[in-house]
């Protein structure tokens, strides 16, 4: 509680990473913010004198404006229904976080929103995409906002990734040197080496982690699923399929070797 008698509001680990990447004093837009439960946390801890949490349907809409009542922070953080980046205006926050939905989805917002000129002020995005973090890495690039860190973590048995990307000048070749990820040296062409890193993230490849080590692990394993299934078919595009998730298990293998075993 704090000094008012508000209940302090206490976040998971995925959110309180989140969390930790927004700027201090940075006005901020939660996009699908599940009980504006990040937006509340950062003004209680001073970190945001603004907050807008975003929610497209009613239920979530009227349970994130309980909850910043509850809070008695409604002066200070809006709870607005609407579609994606709808429910800001150009300029009218520094940062955005969009979490817990899938990366093309997550890209959809972006793109619509920078299509609409929603993205204009913002200088600051910190993503959380469920998967298909790859997505969300492209329109990053293509839109010259620079990555400047990822995280990787497990909470109650998933694996999430946080993107924070930032709008500065010389993004381009910012990420253009990132993303080469030129300093882990693997033998590949780079191409291969720029796909690699929008796929598994140039930080986090970078860092080594366990965590990164078991995401991928696991992705060994589902394509073993899905190359035993393809194998029972005699279609040829299903062979060329087969081939390609093959070539690709490959790819993955030879990339935790390099990382976890060739250079330890």
């Amino acid at each position: 509680m704090d000094g008012v008698g508000n209940l302090m509001i206490q976040l998971s680990q995925r959110l309180q990473t989140v969390a930790h990447y927004i700027s201090t004093g940075h006005r901020v837009a939660d996009i699908g913010s599940d009980h504006a439960m990040l937006p509340v946390y950062l003004v209680q801890q001073k970190i945001c004198p603004f907050a807008i949490a975003g929610e497209l349907n009613e239920g979530p809409w009227q349970a994130a404006t309980k909850q910043i009542a509850h809070a008695n922070l409604s002066s200070t953080i809006e709870a607005r229904r609407g579609n994606g980046l709808e429910v800001i205006a150009p300029h009218e926050v520094d940062s955005i976080t969009i979490c817990g939905m899938g990366g093309a989805l997550i890209s959809t917002i972006l793109e619509e929103g920078y299509k609409q000129g929603k993205l204009e002020g913002v200088t600051e995005l910190v993503l959380q995409p469920n998967v298909g973090e790859d997505a969300v890495r492209a329109w990053l690039t293509e839109h010259d906002w620079a990555l400047m860190d990822e995280t990787i973590l497990e909470e109650d048995g998933k694996i999430y990734e946080v993107l924070h990307a930032k709008k500065i000048a010389g993004a381009k070749e910012w990420n253009k040197q990132l993303f080469s990820v030129d300093e882990l040296s693997f033998p590949y062409a780079e191409p291969i080496r720029e796909a690699l890193a929008l796929r598994m993230g140039p930080y986090l490849l970078k860092k080594q982690g366990d965590i990164l080590h078991k995401k991928w692990l696991a992705e060994i394993e589902k394509l073993d699923y899905i190359i035993a299934s393809l194998s029972q078919s005699e279609l040829s595009q299903t062979k060329a399929k087969l081939a390609a998730v093959k070539q690709d298990q490959q790819l993955i293998r030879e990339v935790l070797k390099w990382l976890y075993t060739d250079r330890h």
